[in-house]
């Protein structure tokens, strides 16, 4: 029996910040205008609404901009479901019952990042229009700026009886309440003309994303016992920072030592401002992300009319595939804006030459193979279910080069377009693995991701080989993968849990593999945000 997989992965956890604007909004007030008042609920996995946030009150206002801002975590592999409340606010008290119902909208947050500005018409509780009343929902965009500093030093005083000091520098930004530390190097030992390894921080941590910001930097001696010696200090801003030398003082040794000129010089050899774009920057200057559904259809899963094949449909309309299937395309369909995914079929002998294919698509029509939202591709595969054969093997590589030629051709534009999910769900033991491993290593070069999602009892050994958190994954020919792309999880492991647990794991490491793979390319979102404008003085 094989032992359950350890799933090992970073969450995509994103504060997001949702500005909220209406128009037209319905007028309650007799003798003024509306009141308005935006609160938002998420849905809970219970399906229960519950208050996250609310906005102020605009007096006397059909129009209303809010200026607060409401936060929620961003989660990508999450459907989080939203419901933008609007009220007219006759009172002082925070119970909204005895307020007047403006309207409201209903969506998904992953909706909201991958449209960037979401607007909608609001609708009353019994889903008639509020009126001609519009909400619009955006979120913004962050300074993405990063700064790659590389640093050295020399002539530092020496501070250490036996030996030399051990220096290490602090980097400092200047808040309304002081000096705040920003970045702290590490301390290279017994070298009074110290190169530091590069680093790199937030141009937001280091100067809150204003150039002429001051910084502050400061020099030390690293003691064990904590009592680190102050070697100097200097004062600067992002502007002079770049490749510039600056004189460390020390300000008490100055003021005891006659002719005192510095305790040494920090030379900044690379100050280096960049962009450093995280998902929800791609997704929302434009990236799409296309979902293709493969289908095993080998005869090992059965016979499809009997209640022990793994493609009997229970009376309640379900089997695993088509869970596996609801549970990722409901989270993906949000990011794709046309909403159209391909879907094939493999190891079936298929109408009307009942020759074996390995990509076939469950509509039949190779020329346009793609189904209408998540919905569109469950009809396919019940549609297709009682026309094919189940036969074999159990070949992954076609289906695999299917989708790659596809995001080879996305690679030819020179933005992040486009970005290519592939879900196989199988019940076997992978047939062509040689073939599987090469087209897996060539696919890890294109802007495209593989999810496997094995059903029933099968022994899985082999597809946890091709996921390759334990080891880059390499060809026959010993060529390694470019970066991780695949990740593999046994149905079993849910079969108990909530229909969102699936989706929550098999795609929790894509919003790293996209980013990623686009960070090597250097590959910008279609439509960059400008740089945020400049802080007013003295803000954070």
């Amino acid at each position: 029996m094989n032992k359950p997989k350890v799933m090992h992965f970073k969450l995509c956890v994103t504060k997001v910040e949702l500005t909220v604007s209406c128009e037209n909004l319905l007028d309650k007030d007799v003798g003024s205008k509306s009141d308005p008042l935006c609160v938002l609920l998420m849905d809970s996995s219970k399906s229960q609404w519950y208050e996250v946030a609310r906005t102020e009150k605009v007096q006397n206002c059909l129009n209303p901009k809010f200026a607060k801002k409401l936060v929620v975590d961003y989660y990508f592999e999450i459907v989080q479901k939203l419901k933008f409340g609007i009220y007219d606010i006759d009172n002082k008290t925070i119970d909204l019952s005895d307020d007047d119902f403006l309207g409201e909208l209903e969506c998904t947050l992953g909706q909201v990042v991958s449209s960037r500005k979401l607007t909608r018409p609001l609708i009353l509780k019994n889903k008639s229009p509020a009126g001609k009343g519009t909400i619009t929902v955006s979120e913004e965009i962050k300074d993405n700026r990063v700064v790659n500093f590389e640093v050295e030093a020399r002539k530092l005083d020496n501070k250490d009886l036996f030996g030399k000091s051990d220096p290490y520098l602090e980097f400092y930004r200047q808040t309304e309440t002081g000096w705040q530390l920003a970045h702290r190097t590490e301390v290279v030992k017994n070298n009074l003309n110290p190169t530091w390894r590069p680093f790199r921080i937030s141009l937001q941590s280091l100067c809150g994303g204003e150039m002429e910001k001051p910084i502050k930097v400061e020099c030390y001696d690293y003691d064990n016992d904590g009592s680190h010696d102050l070697i100097g200090i200097f004062e600067t801003t992002m502007t002079r920072l770049q490749q510039a030398e600056f004189e460390c003082i020390n300000s008490k040794k100055k003021q005891k030592k006659k002719g005192y000129k510095n305790s040494g010089i920090v030379s900044v050899k690379l100050c280096q401002v960049v962009k450093e774009y995280t998902f929800l920057d791609y997704i929302m200057g434009g990236c799409q992300i296309s979902f293709t559904v493969a289908v095993d259809f080998t005869g090992s899963n059965g016979d499809p009319r009997s209640p022990q094949s793994l493609h009997y449909i229970s009376p309640q309309g379900v089997n695993e595939y088509l869970s596996a299937i609801w549970s990722v395309g409901n989270v993906i369909q949000d990011y794709d804006s046309d909403k159209m995914f391909p879907a094939f079929g493999f190891g079936a002998q298929i109408p009307p030459t009942w020759q074996v294919s390995h990509e076939f698509p469950l509509n039949f029509t190779p020329a346009n193979p793609f189904c209408a939202g998540v919905e569109g591709v469950v009809q396919a595969y019940r549609t297709c279910l009682p026309q094919v054969k189940l036969y074999g093997p159990t070949n992954f590589s076609p289906i695999i080069n299917h989708v790659a030629r596809f995001a080879k051709e996305a690679l030819q534009q020179t933005t992040a377009s486009q970005y290519f999910v592939l879900l196989i769900i199988t019940d076997g033991v992978i047939t062509d693995m040689d073939q599987t491993r090469n087209a897996i290593v060539s696919a890890s070069r294109l802007p495209m991701s593989i999810i496997i999602v094995g059903v029933g009892g099968a022994d899985f050994t082999a597809m946890e080989f091709l996921d390759g958190d334990d080891g880059r994954l390499r060809s026959l020919t010993g060529e390694a993968a470019m970066r991780d792309i695949v990740q593999f999880v046994p149905f079993r492991q849910f079969q108990n849990a909530p229909p969102e647990a699936l989706a929550k794991s098999v795609l929790a490491e894509v919003p790293g593999q996209l980013v990623e793979f686009f960070n090597v390319m250097k590959l910008s979102p279609p439509k960059p945000a400008p740089n945020p404008a400049p802080n007013p003085a003295g803000t954070i």
